[in-house]
């Protein structure tokens, strides 16, 4: 069955119209995935007439994209990873200019996996569908005060993120989180949490161990995978059973290679969400890649409250079945 919802329209194409180097940015982040984009990146921004700004340190696209808001930039290309996304979006919203700024991603990261559910898989379409593509609204979650595009994460999932390094994404690439999960294994115990998921003024609770609790804002993380539909108001919420480290490698098969639903999966959709440690314990949260912690997190969703460009595969109402 397929859901439907309201979606935004397509709003009208802005970037043909004639534009100074003020007014569109690239928010570089040249160390990125294999660190090998940087001079394609600036010879394209230097082609079309953006504005380079280049980040040295953690969370220096935060401070780029702060000073962007308060200038007269409309729209900031984003070539970094999903973690450099992160900074730029939450920069932006602490300057309340969210409103007021397109954002393109330019995927040069290890993942890109906002600007893949987005339908930009280059560097060049990036830039190619500020002047042809569609511009679109879409959700942001937000945890904390702090937004998160993609995904909040807790359990083995996020301790093998925050462990990735630089230096494993750059020798493996996307397999970098395979190696850092291996290695995290052998050493996670687990988490006790409880849940509370609201939506639509309905209530569902969960409680027990997991190994991992996941919520997608523009990822799904159970059913067929893919792209969750961003424009619905709605995180997707997985939580994934405790159970022996045989048993999770079968769920793991059953789940992505046959695509089937399995006994230990729970999932719920939902506007708001609280998730609490047991006995006040601290848990490891990776927002967007980038690590938090903290014993309770309450989560919800600013809907359409982020005007991105998207690509032509760019799907607002994926199927659930």
């Amino acid at each position: 069955m397929k859901h439907t919802t309201e979606t935004a329209v397509d709003e009208p194409v802005a970037g043909a119209m004639p534009q100074t180097d003020r007014e569109r940015w690239v928010i570089l982040n040249p160390v990125s995935g294999t660190a090998d984009h940087a001079e394609r990146v600036r010879e394209l921004a230097a082609e079309r007439g953006y504005r380079v700004e280049e980040t040295d340190r953690e969370g220096h696209a935060a401070e780029l994209a702060r000073r962007a808001a308060t200038g007269e930039v409309t729209l900031v290309a984003v070539a970094g990873g999903d973690g450099t996304l992160h900074e730029v979006v939450n920069g932006l919203d602490e300057e309340g200019a969210l409103d007021g700024v397109t954002v393109v991603p330019l995927p040069v990261g290890t993942e890109n996996i906002v600007a893949s559910n987005l339908g930009i898989r280059s560097v060049e379409q990036g830039f190619d569908v500020v002047e042809t593509g569609a511009r679109r609204r879409i959700d942001l979650g937000v945890a904390d005060d702090e937004l998160f595009a993609m995904s909040c994460i807790a359990g083995l999932l996020a301790d093998a993120s925050i462990a990735t390094s630089d230096e494993l994404k750059e020798r493996f690439g996307s397999m970098a989180f395979v190696v850092a999960g291996l290695q995290e294994m052998a050493s996670f115990d687990g988490l006790h949490v409880d849940l509370t998921a609201v939506s639509q003024g309905e209530e569902t609770r969960w409680s027990g161990e997991a190994v991992c609790v996941l919520v997608g804002n523009i990822r799904r993380f159970a059913k067929e995978g893919g792209q969750a539909n961003v424009e619905d108001g709605h995180l997707e919420v997985v939580i994934i059973e405790q159970m022996p480290t045989t048993e999770m490698v079968a769920e793991a098969l059953t789940q992505r290679v046959l695509g089937e639903e399995t006994e230990n999966v729970f999932h719920v959709r939902a506007s708001q969400l609280e998730i609490d440690a047991a006995d006040g314990e601290t848990i490891d949260f990776s927002l967007d890649g980038e690590p938090h912690s903290d014993s309770e997190l309450v989560l919800h969703t600013r809907p359409r409250s982020l005007r991105v460009c998207v690509g032509p595969d760019y799907d607002a109402s994926p199927f659930y079945s």
